[in-house]
């Protein structure tokens, strides 16, 4: 029996995605609560299966006057969770890339396009920690300033298959967020499983994502 092969171009490249983000109030959470805890209405599709890609990982975002939210959880993972702090293309963790002006005709990265890489590492027993970086974005016109890290507050936690990650990025260490004056970010991710492969918004590693801001999916806030 004959199967048919993959497409040379996927889907996602054929267009461009708006995503609504819901407001979300009361985020970050304190004390023993989860940091995020977001709903399903927060939940981003997984475009990948325009091409038969299995999905691995959810990956939700919120927003609200203080900052952005993001929660990613994979399951079904197989091996060990593993940290390359030097190496942030290839651990388990993800990437993501914030435009806060959403820019789609611009295809170098200006100073409002915002790299992080959003890790997961071992910690006492078992137990996981959140690691967040800042990382510049390869052929940028203009860098996004260094953001002060401090008042990012991240949580890890292991789960029955795999883990989950939450994120809170606060409005100070995205260069030009204002959601009163302007409620469209351009968005972009990309978890990675040194096991599995990559899961990715739109596409892949095999076209410039990582550069070039007109492949990334616009997010709308809504309230």
């Amino acid at each position: 029996m004959s199967t048919s092969a993959p497409p040379l171009i996927p889907q996602g490249f054929y267009f461009r995605v708006a995503l609504p983000c819901p407001k979300v109030e009361g985020i970050p959470r304190s004390g023993k609560a989860r940091l995020l805890d977001l709903p399903p209405s927060c939940l981003l599709p997984q475009l990948g299966a325009l091409d038969g890609r299995p999905g691995w990982a959810e990956v939700r975002v919120a927003w609200n006057g203080e900052g952005l939210g993001i929660a990613v959880e994979v399951t079904g993972k197989v091996g060990p969770i593993l940290q390359v702090p030097d190496h942030p293309e290839d651990p388990d963790g993800a990437q993501i890339w914030i435009d806060t002006r959403d820019t789609r005709d611009i295809h170098r990265a200006s100073r409002h396009c915002h790299r992080f890489h959003l890790g997961v590492a071992p910690g006492k027993g078992k137990t996981l920690d959140a690691t967040v970086r800042q990382l510049k974005i390869p052929r940028a016109t203009v860098d996004a300033p260094l953001a002060d890290l401090k008042p990012v507050r991240s949580a890890a936690q292991r789960t029955r298959s795999g883990y989950r990650l939450e994120v809170f990025l606060p409005g100070s260490v995205l260069n030009g967020f204002d959601p009163e004056t302007n409620r469209r970010l351009g968005l972009s991710y990309r978890v990675t499983d040194p096991d599995r492969g990559d899961q990715f918004l739109t596409v892949g590693r095999e076209f410039p994502v990582g550069e070039d801001p007109s492949l990334w999916a616009t997010l709308e806030l809504i309230a």
